[in-house]
């Protein structure tokens, strides 16, 4: 098979995987496809944790199965050796007795990284790994900051005017709501964000001059779990944020604050209220935070260098004076124009070892 080949069928590979994003957790998304004679004969991806993984699904597409003793599969992660709530992949792979196998990339989780790669070399399979690995990576950077890092990945949002503010200068009586600065695909895409992401969280500034809902509304998807930052804890009753029934957390250091409809959880001064976050969404097993703002909770990620990705709307509307947007330096990824708008994302440079948060 040409390196060319590999490439294309691993980048199906992904595409399968995406169909899943916010579905899996907190599993991996992974995609499969099994190649016979330079073509696809089967593909399968991993919809939610406790259903079949990529591998088994894709497998058992073929039709013709005694073709797969003459195939290639293909998948974006190394394939799973032990047993959870299904069996292990690597042994349904060797039992359909499939000669070769094509990894984008190792499992670094706890789960006995390497086991099997080692596996299927035992059983003969000829396996090649390290395919469009970066892209492999990208895709499951949740889960492989989580188990790698200790703590959920970071990603940073927020919207500012073409001179660089993030809302104009609200005074006393100012009505509470959003001051858009982009349009509707824009929020709609910001909706899909959510429903990929396993936490949400803003300050309480944010909640007061915006009164946000936090949920998925103008996307299909899972409603994140919504998380305010507020060091005094005065959160109004009457906000959006407590119209549904679900968990809202808290992090103040009032924990005699009555906040209707929420989980208090107290805030210390011998540590930066960003790692105290990180430490407890990692000890309840979230993968992924997404900040929406305002400027103060974005600022405090920034300086403790608790971020790893930061996704920029610029408008084309001019404020001249209003709430300074975050100052950020990182490695673009990518730039999107919109019909108002256009949208920075940046990657954070290096690492810190502040970020490896210990259990």
């Amino acid at each position: 098979m040409k390196q060319t080949d590999d490439i294309k069928f691993m980048r199906r590979c992904l595409e399968l995987a995406s169909k899943a994003e916010g579905l899996t957790y907190p599993n991996p998304m992974v995609g499969s496809v099994i190649v016979y004679d330079g073509k696809i004969i089967g593909e399968g991806y991993h919809l939610k944790a406790g259903g079949p993984h990529a591998e088994v699904n894709a497998i058992n597409s073929v039709s013709d199965k005694k073709k797969l003793k003459l195939s290639t599969l293909y998948v974006n992660l190394e394939p799973c050796s032990c047993f959870g709530k299904t069996p292990p992949c690597a042994d349904f792979i060797i039992s359909n007795s499939i000669p070769r196998v094509v990894i984008g990339t190792v499992d670094t989780s706890e789960k006995i990284p390497g086991e099997g790669l080692a596996r299927l070399r035992k059983a003969g399979c000829e396996v090649k790994t390290g395919v469009v690995e970066e892209e492999c990576r990208r895709i499951n950077r949740r889960f492989f900051t989580f188990h790698e890092k200790k703590r959920p990945y970071v990603t940073l949002k927020w919207a500012q005017s073409a001179d660089g503010y993030l809302d104009i200068l609200r005074y006393e009586g100012h009505k509470i709501e959003p001051n858009w600065i982009t349009g509707k695909a824009e929020r709609v895409l910001v909706h899909k964000w959510r429903a990929s992401e396993q936490s949400v969280l803003v300050g309480a500034g944010t909640v007061r001059a915006d009164d946000p809902k936090l949920n998925v509304r103008e996307w299909k998807g899972i409603h994140p779990l919504r998380i305010i930052l507020s060091s005094s804890g005065d959160i109004s009753k009457e906000s959006s944020v407590n119209e549904t029934n679900d968990t809202v957390v808290v992090f103040t250091h009032n924990m005699d604050a009555n906040i209707a409809n929420a989980v208090k959880v107290k805030l210390h001064d011998d540590l930066p209220s960003s790692l105290q976050i990180a430490k407890y969404l990692f000890s309840a097993g979230i993968q992924s935070l997404l900040i929406e703002g305002g400027a103060n909770v974005l600022n405090h990620f920034i300086s403790t260098g608790l971020w790893d990705e930061a996704r920029i709307f610029t408008g084309e509307n001019y404020f001249k004076d209003g709430i300074n947007a975050p100052l950020i330096q990182g490695a673009l990824f990518s730039r999107t124009i919109f019909s108002g708008s256009s949208l920075e994302i940046l990657l954070k440079n290096g690492g810190s070892d502040i970020l490896k948060i210990a259990n």
